[in-house]
C-alpha cells in the first residue's frame, strides 16, 4: 500500500520527484567532503565515519623570557578612586599610568613602534601620546614580588566616570619598562602595555585586564592571550600564549563595539564551557597528562595521543587549525 501511495505521489507531483534528488545530492556532497576532511556539520556525515582524517599541524613556537607581569590588586576599584596594580618583574622597572588614555593615541604608539620609533622608556611613551591622556603617574618597581601599588587621577581634577558609551579612550593603560640599559640589552621583550578597565558611574564592570601587548627591541609586537585550562590544573590556567602579530593592533580596541562588554561576555562562555573540564587528565583518554593546547580557541585539554584524532575541540567544539605542546611556556 505505501509503495502503490508512493508511485502515485511520483507520478502526479514533479516537486516530490526534484525534492529526493536533491537531498540525495545533498548528502552525497557532504559525505564526500567530509571524506577529504573539510568541515562539514555532523548529521550529515557517515556514522562509521572518524572525526579525524588528517593530523594537526603542529605550530613551531620559540622559547623566550617574559620579565614583566601585571595583575588588577585585591582592593576596591573605581574611576574616581583609583585602582590597585601588582606589577611583578625580573628586573627593575618602571610603571608608568596613564589614565584616560585615547585609543587612536595608543593604536599610534603601537604602530609606530612597529613601522618608524622604536619605544623602550617612559619617555618614549609620553612622547609618542602627545599628552593625548588625562594623568599620568609614574612608580618605580623592583624584582620583589606581591606589593601592591595604588594609582588613581588626583579628585581635584574632578573625573568620575569616562563619559557615554561608546568610549574613546581607555580608562587605565599601564605601560611596564626597563629601568636599566644592560637589562634592555640583555632581554629581547623591553616594554609591556597593559589596557584595563576600570568601573565608573557609568558602566559597572569589575576591573580587569583587558588586552596585553610585548614590544621587542626588534620592533615587532606580541599579543598575550590566555589559556584555557581546568581550575585545578594547579595555577597552569595563568599561562599565556603569545601571538605574534606583525601588522596593526586587533580591531577589538575600537570604542564602537563595546570591547568591555564583548570581553565579559566571552569570559561567561569560556567558563561556561570549560566547566566541563576534570583536572590535570586528558578529557578523551582520562588517562595521560594534559600537553597540547588547541588554536585557534586556546583550550588545552588533551594529551599527545589524543590530539590526532580530533578535527574539532572536545570542549567547544571549534575547527582546530593548529596545536602546540603546553611544556613551552612562555614560548612564541
Amino acid at each position: 500500500m505505501a509503495a502503490v501511495f508512493l508511485v502515485t505521489l511520483f507520478e502526479y507531483s514533479p516537486l516530490f520527484y526534484i525534492s529526493v534528488v536533491s537531498l540525495c545530492f545533498l548528502v552525497t556532497a557532504a559525505m564526500v567532503l567530509g571524506w577529504f576532511g573539510v568541515d562539514v556539520p555532523v548529521i550529515l556525515r557517515s556514522s562509521d565515519e572518524s572525526e579525524s582524517v588528517l593530523p594537526t599541524p603542529e605550530k613551531h613556537m620559540v622559547q623566550v623570557t617574559n620579565p614583566f607581569g601585571l595583575e588588577v590588586g585585591h582592593g576596591p576599584a573605581s574611576v574616581s578612586g583609583g585602582v590597585y596594580l601588582r606589577p611583578c618583574c625580573l628586573e627593575p622597572c618602571v610603571l608608568t599610568c596613564f589614565w584616560g588614555c585615547e585609543i587612536r593615541a595608543l593604536q599610534g604608539v603601537l604602530h609606530a613602534h612597529q613601522h618608524s620609533k622604536r619605544i623602550s622608556t617612559p619617555q618614549h611613551i609620553q612622547e609618542a601620546l602627545q599628552l593625548r591622556y588625562l594623568h599620568c603617574e609614574s612608580f618605580t618597581i623592583s624584582c620583589e614580588e606581591g606589593e601592591e601599588l595604588h594609582t588613581q587621577i588626583p579628585a581635584d581634577r574632578g573625573v568620575i566616570d569616562l563619559g557615554p558609551m561608546p568610549r574613546e579612550c581607555y580608562p587605565l593603560v599601564a605601560v611596564l619598562t626597563l629601568t636599566e640599559q644592560d637589562a634592555r640589552e640583555t632581554h629581547n621583550i623591553v616594554v609591556s602595555v597593559s589596557v584595563l578597565h576600570v568601573p565608573d558611574d557609568r558602566y559597572s564592570l569589575s576591573a580587569r585586564v583587558l588586552f596585553q601587548y610585548l614590544l621587542t627591541s626588534q620592533g615587532n609586537m606580541y599579543e598575550l592571550k590566555p589559556l584555557f585550562m581546568s581550575a585545578d590544573s594547579g595555577g597552569a590556567s595563568s599561562i599565556s600564549e603569545q601571538s605574534s602579530t606583525q601588522s596593526e593592533p586587533r580591531e577589538a580596541s575600537r570604542p564602537e563595539q563595546s570591547p568591555v562588554l564583548e570581553e565579559e561576555q566571552e569570559q561567561q562562555l569560556e567558563d561556561e564551557l570549560w566547566s566541563v573540564g576534570g583536572g590535570r587528565d586528558c578529557v578523551v583518554c582520562q588517562n595521560a597528562a594534559v600537553n597540547r593546547v588547541l588554536l585557534p580557541c586556546r583550550h588545552a585539554c588533551v594529551c599527545d595521543g589524543c590530539v590526532s584524532r580530533f578535527q574539532h575541540c572536545p570542549i567547544c567544539r571549534a575547527f582546530i587549525l593548529e596545536s602546540f605542546s603546553l611544556c613551552q611556556q612562555g614560548a612564541l
